[in-house]
């Protein structure tokens, strides 16, 4: 169905004229068109759409290609990997086992999967859910180990993965930090609990009765199956070519349906004909940290409300795979967006939503920034601000005074200029109008920063008296038994690199004191008493913290 249903318009909207609603669902098409305009031209990857408006399909089309080597042009069946799409899937299996009382939300998950370290306080399936684990993300955690996007990765290199880790970012429930590992976890517990393959159980238990039958986890990297996409993404000279994917990622990831499939499965958030009232409701019921603080993830699906909806939505992406899917259940409508190449999912989605659900949103208003006005602060004062300051593992910011202002920049960021409100506290206006305030110890020297006013994003700044930096301190080989990986830190004209066989080397640059950044990775040293270097913590991001490297 190429154009919006117009019979399905006059069952709703029957005092109109059928040339009118026609005219209407031309002009909707038309802007659909526009926003995909990009992938018509030539031979170009694209993007299949689904939408559904009262329960019922109302639009369907394929942009650009599904191959581009045979010209397959994309279709609503064409089936694609959609990335962490597929942990809804995962969420709804252990809601509806929950109901059956083979899962406890409480449990320890070493009930269930005794290989994993005993954590304390205990990990349990409900801060799997909601990612409120503390476990490591899988995807960072492999490429430091030296693993490559391209690679085939199994479930069960996941599992020792996960069965290795021996130290995790957080402990469970204090914080939300988003991990894959949580759902391959999920889909092992599912396995164990059932008798049955993950794929198996699901087959039969949600993708058979929803008549999702394009549908499948895939457990075989070699597997042939009809009308399959492949992704791609740019080479350097702007051509095509197909991006790797050896992903076994059940639970978490690795699930090939099409939009066509994906409609059905957001039409049973209303219809429940599969997992029943109790396993649904149980997917959307939000949680709380350890402090109290609300978390709207939980069970595969983000839960929030978007002008004036109540949403249920989830984005994924892998190996060049663009996937969204969104649910409004108040008006039994929803969109389904998948790519074959990297583009912004969330943005084409929400843009999809407003232009068939206009009628039903809010408007919306203009947030407007805090009024606060700019206050002058003395050159010299400027100067005791001026330093390096670390929010986190891994995470840095650099102020520096120029001319009468403040500059800041933040690890992997661009640098902006900061406003003052007051003489110890500034602004970022181009960066949401967030704060920075400035805090003096008992003596009244400046001595940490906070950010945004979070407790813990506060550290001591760099001074005169940081150690002078001695490149032969670092040199040696590091092992981390959790990864089973070692690297070797040495100099390089001039520079200190780090590297291991598999990832290569690459140079590492100061950021304060003992810890130092690459592109992809910090690196803080430790020393012993003696003020011998004895290893260092790796940070991989937010979502891999404080990886532990022996010195050899």
């Amino acid at each position: 169905m190429r154009k919006l249903n117009c019979l399905l318009a006059l069952a709703s909207v029957a005092a109109l004229p059928v040339t009118s609603l026609c005219q209407d669902a031309a002009a909707l098409e038309r802007r659909v068109d526009s926003l995909f305009s990009d992938f018509t031209k030539g031979v170009s990857p694209g993007a299949a759409v689904v939408v559904i408006r009262d329960g019922q399909v109302v639009f369907r089309k394929g942009y650009g290609y599904a191959d581009l080597e045979h010209r397959v042009p994309m279709t609503s069946s064409s089936v694609f990997d959609v990335a962490s799409v597929s942990k809804q899937f995962t969420g709804l299996a252990v809601s509806m086992l929950v109901d059956q009382r083979k899962i406890g939300l409480k449990d320890d998950i070493r009930k269930y999967i005794p290989e994993l370290y005993a954590f304390d306080p205990p990990i349990t399936i409900e801060h799997l859910l909601h990612h409120t684990s503390g476990l490591r993300d899988w995807p960072g955690m492999l490429t430091l180990a030296g693993w490559n996007a391209g690679d085939i990765i199994t479930f069960d290199h996941i599992l020792r993965f996960a069965f290795a880790q021996k130290t995790r970012n957080f402990v469970s429930g204090a914080e939300h930090s988003y991990s894959n590992t949580n759902y391959n976890l999920l889909a092992e517990t599912v396995a164990r609990v059932t008798g049955k393959s993950f794929r198996v159980w699901t087959d039969s238990n949600l993708f058979a009765p929803l008549g999702m039958r394009a549908s499948h986890f895939r457990i075989d990297v070699g597997e042939v199956f009809p009308n399959r996409v492949w992704s791609y993404g740019r080479t350097r000279d702007s051509s095509w070519a197909i991006l790797s994917n050896g992903l076994l990622a059940q639970g978490s990831s690795s699930l090939f349906t099409t939009a066509d499939d994906l409609a059905k499965w957001l039409v049973n958030f209303s219809t429940r004909t599969v997992g029943g009232n109790s396993a649904v409701d149980r997917m959307l019921e939000h949680t709380k940290l350890n402090d109290g603080t609300e978390v709207k993830y939980g069970f595969g699906v983000q839960v929030d409300d978007w002008r004036g909806l109540q949403m249920i939505t989830h984005n994924g992406g892998w190996a060049g795979f663009s996937t969204f899917v969104v649910w409004f259940p108040q008006i039994r409508g929803g969109v389904v967006m998948l790519a074959n190449t990297p583009v912004n999912p969330d943005g084409l989605g929400i843009a999809l939503s407003s232009i068939f659900f206009a009628p039903h949103l809010a408007t919306q208003q203009a947030a407007e920034a805090p009024k606060a006005e700019k206050v002058d602060v003395a050159s010299a004062l400027l100067d005791e601000y001026a330093g390096v300051y670390k929010l986190g593992p891994g995470w840095y910011v650099r102020i520096r005074r120029e001319g009468n202002e403040l500059r800041t920049q933040a690890t992997m960021e661009p640098e902006y200029p900061m406003v003052a409100v007051s003489p110890t506290e500034f602004r970022v206006p181009s960066y949401g109008n967030r704060t920075m305030t400035f805090v003096r110890d008992g003596a009244g020297k400046v001595s940490s920063l906070s950010y945004q006013g979070t407790p813990g994003r506060s550290s001591p700044r760099a001074g005169g008296t940081e150690r002078p930096l001695n490149l032969n301190d670092y040199l040696g080989e590091y092992v981390s038994d959790e990864l089973s990986v070692r690297y070797n830190v040495f100099v390089r004209d001039g520079n200190l690199m780090i590297g291991s066989f598999r990832r290569g080397s690459f140079r590492l640059t100061r950021a304060l004191g003992d810890d130092f950044r690459s592109q992809t990775i910090a690196v803080e040293f430790e020393r012993d008493a003696g003020g011998r270097v004895t290893g260092f913590l790796a940070n991989a991001g937010e979502r891999n913290r404080n990886i532990r490297f022996a010195k050899r």
